[in-house]
């Protein structure tokens, strides 16, 4: 057993930044990957442009039980932490609406620094290290994979991920490994994700994009309110108001099993009901047919769709379903459309500020595969490369 050596479970964005940390400070460590390469995930996240980072991070974006834990993070590697070290790699970044890309807008370019840096560092890694346990004994702790690869270490880091684009590696496996530490497994489901919904209106306008605000509504409490772009889909609706409101969504489907679930879609965020209203009647004052009631207003598709709204010539009516349109969520795509991943590692089973496990001594968690889920826009690849920084610190 090399002295003091690390252990690193998992090879993505927050592995990585612990294998990092720790090789700049002098110590062992090993890098165990399941999958052929490092950093997959990495190349899909921000469409393959990588969004970063955020400039707004903070503990408001990101789930209410684990505020605290990001707090006490961000405290020690925080947004200026994180942009130092991508500095310090070469990266050129660029803010666009508060989110970071690197400037070439190649996800890859990331991945290729990072490797880059790991050579540099000689960090060894162990690829096709699929885990199966750990062992713990007096001279530190065994960690075993399927294969029976064996590694002796000190100090363990599991940062396998979650469960979102398993295709990439992040197959839930590692929460099998922290159940049997003795850890509490939030229920993983996923998060900014579109949404199933049986409606015609859906079949005849997918493939059609709007800006609209949509508003969550679980058993009847008003949830989330976002706007942003809606598109219509063969199975449903998504865009990035659907994926922004899809979190609570989420949980109640497919942890709680509710059915009482519900969007309301406001067609038209740009203009206020008493706008719309005159809008509308003024058009009814020039007697325009059903289809051209929306013209200038919606995309034509829309306005030929939604001309049943007009039939009764009631305003009042008309101006309820483009405001207000319900679709009922009968559930949600799954985790090869999921951008992220809504539970696993109960938060407050790890040391605030380190990041140890409070029931394993000198085991740590890193990333998604602890239940911390921040909103779009950088949030949770901010949280990735913090609390694999700061996990790697500690010893």
């Amino acid at each position: 057993m090399r002295k003091g050596l690390t252990a690193i479970i998992g090879g993505g964005a927050a592995g990585i930044c612990a294998a990092i940390s720790l090789r700049r400070r002098g110590e062992p460590v090993i890098i165990c990957e399941r999958m052929p390469q490092l950093g997959k995930k990495i190349l899909v996240t921000g469409n393959g442009r990588c969004n970063l980072l955020n400039s707004d991070l903070g503990e408001a974006h990101y789930n209410p039980v684990a505020r605290d834990l990001v707090r006490s993070i961000f405290v020690k590697f925080g947004k200026a932490e994180i942009i130092a070290l991508f500095k310090s790699l070469g990266l050129e970044v660029y803010s666009q609406e508060g989110r970071l890309f690197p400037m070439t807008n190649q996800a890859s370019s990331v991945l290729k620094v990072l490797e880059i840096e790991l050579k540099k560092l000689s960090v060894p890694v162990e690829f096709g290290f699929n885990c199966s346990g750990l062992s713990f004994s007096k001279s530190g702790i065994l960690v075993s994979s399927e294969a029976g690869q064996k590694i002796e270490c000190q100090k363990v880091i599991l940062a396998g991920g979650g469960k979102t684009y398993p295709a990439t590696g992040s197959n839930g496996s590692m929460y099998e490994i922290a159940r049997q530490l003795g850890h509490t497994i939030l229920e993983p489901v996923p998060s900014a994700v579109p949404v199933v919904v049986r409606d015609s209106l859906c079949h005849v306008l997918q493939g059609q994009r709007i800006f609209a605000g949509v508003t969550s509504i679980i058993e009847g409490k008003m949830g989330k309110e976002t706007k942003g772009e809606l598109l219509f889909t063969k199975y449903g609706l998504s865009g990035t108001c659907i994926l922004d409101t899809s979190d609570g969504i989420s949980i109640a489907i497919n942890r709680h099993n509710k059915s009482d679930i519900f969007v309301s879609v406001d067609m038209v965020p740009f203009m206020d009901r008493e706008q719309l209203k005159n809008e509308l009647i003024k058009r009814t004052e020039d007697k325009l047919a059903a289809e051209e009631m929306l013209a200038g207003l919606l995309p034509n598709k829309l306005c030929v769709a939604l001309k049943d709204v007009f039939k009764d010539n009631d305003i009042e009516a008309a101006v309820n379903s483009l405001k207000h349109k319900r679709f009922q969520i009968l559930g949600t795509r799954g985790w090869n459309e999921a951008e992220f991943t809504s539970g696993g590692v109960n938060a407050n089973e790890v040391k605030p500020g380190t990041l140890e496990s409070k029931l394993r001594t000198n085991v740590y968690f890193a990333g998604e595969i602890l239940d911390v889920n921040g909103d779009r826009g950088g949030y949770n690849l901010g949280w990735a490369w913090a609390s694999g920084f700061v996990a790697g610190q500690t010893y």
